[in-house]
């Protein structure tokens, strides 16, 4: 994702998944929100779609200074350790609990370990004591959307109906508080394209929020109507239209949108040469070398490309709660099991362990292992 467009003093980050859910009869769009949000809010170790933020170094002085007394947790936060994370962000808190920014930060750290409730609650709090228009209040609605959306795919028909509401709710607001927040731009076509119309989707508002922002963020509105033309199977408009965002953005997560259609749509070769150009493209070592991992593990193409990502990702200093480090030691792990290298993928187990404790003992336990 292609966070230029934002001065948010912390990234924020864009949240896609492609294709839509298919519904069957007149009650379907209710009893399908499970689905629904399985595939448009995750948090999951194996990413299925761009979760990306990029930050340049040179603006990292500057985002210290407007994070202020948040800033330590905010860098233990990106580099995956939770515990850490939570630890200073609780006593920020016991020493003032109108820190809007802490609440956001922390409702982070739970959604990272995928605990939906505290994520909301935290994130609810954010949203009331940020108060006003601006960066911080627009990110804090979009954390507290995806959150919503968290708990949403795990809801019954009657919760999830009501949680879904909040989650179109809270994206629009989003961008309403900041219209440049492309995260959140992004968030909120998503929605408008998966979700039926009883829940606040449609392909009409999709297709205004696209001519919307074509003007100023061309890539973002390309990509939309990416996902639009996809969701309706016409699979070579959805192929021009990710072919268009790649000319305007010349991004590796232009790049990295474009693998991940071909591989959701049976063609690997395809996938494999648009992950090696987003990895041509890629300057930072960020979160979409995770996207290109998994994508190339769902492929079943280059392995040892697919590690190598994984591990570049792991050693670099760019990494982020968009692909938690803790949950990419695990997807690691599973490829080096996958390989037959059972003491490999130990050591990535121990080293999520390390960074999230309680998360990698759950992870395990519902794997069996």
């Amino acid at each position: 994702m292609s966070m230029n467009a934002q001065s948010s003093p912390m990234p924020s980050f864009k949240l896609s998944r492609p294709g839509a859910v298919k519904l069957g009869g007149p009650i379907a769009p209710i009893y399908s929100l499970g689905l629904l949000f399985a595939g448009l809010l995750i948090a999951v170790p194996v990413f299925p779609a761009p979760l990306r933020a990029e930050v340049r170094s040179a603006e990292t002085a500057a985002s210290d200074r407007a994070l202020g007394e948040d800033a330590a947790a905010y860098h233990a936060l990106q580099e995956g350790r939770s515990d850490d994370a939570t630890a200073l962000l609780r006593a920020t808190l016991a020493a003032n609990r109108a820190d809007a920014l802490a609440h956001q930060l922390l409702c982070r750290v739970f959604y990272a370990q995928d605990v939906a409730d505290e994520a909301i609650r935290e994130c609810e709090l954010a949203v009331s004591t940020a108060g006003g228009a601006g960066y911080l209040s627009s990110d804090c609605e979009l954390w507290l959307g995806r959150a919503y959306g968290m708990k949403a795919r795990r809801a019954g028909p009657v919760a999830g109906f009501t949680l879904a509401r909040k989650v179109e709710a809270s994206f629009a607001r989003a961008v309403e508080l900041n219209p440049g927040n492309v995260a959140a731009i992004n968030d909120l076509g998503e929605y408008y394209v998966a979700a039926p119309f009883i829940i606040g989707g449609g392909s009409d508002k999709a297709h205004a929020l696209a001519a919307r922002i074509m003007p100023r963020f061309p890539a973002s509105a390309h990509r939309l109507l990416a996902r639009l033309a996809d969701s309706d199977n016409n699979l070579a408009t959805a192929e021009s239209e990710f072919k268009q965002a790649v000319a305007a953005e010349r991004s590796p997560g232009a790049w990295i949108d474009l693998a991940q259609f071909y591989q959701t749509h049976a063609r690997p070769d395809d996938a494999l040469a648009a992950v090696k150009s987003a990895l041509a493209a890629d300057r930072t070592h960020g979160p979409v070398l995770v996207d290109a991992a998994s994508i190339l593990t769902k492929a079943h193409r280059a392995p040892d490309l697919a590690e190598r990502c994984l591990r570049d990702y792991l050693s670099s200093r760019a990494k982020s709660d968009a692909a938690p480090a803790f949950k990419v030691h695990l997807q690691l792990s599973r490829l080096l099991a996958a390989r037959g290298d059972n003491p490999g993928a130990e050591r990535e187990v121990a080293a999520a362990a390390a960074l999230a404790p309680a998360f990698t003992r759950s992870s395990r336990t519902s794997q069996g292992l």
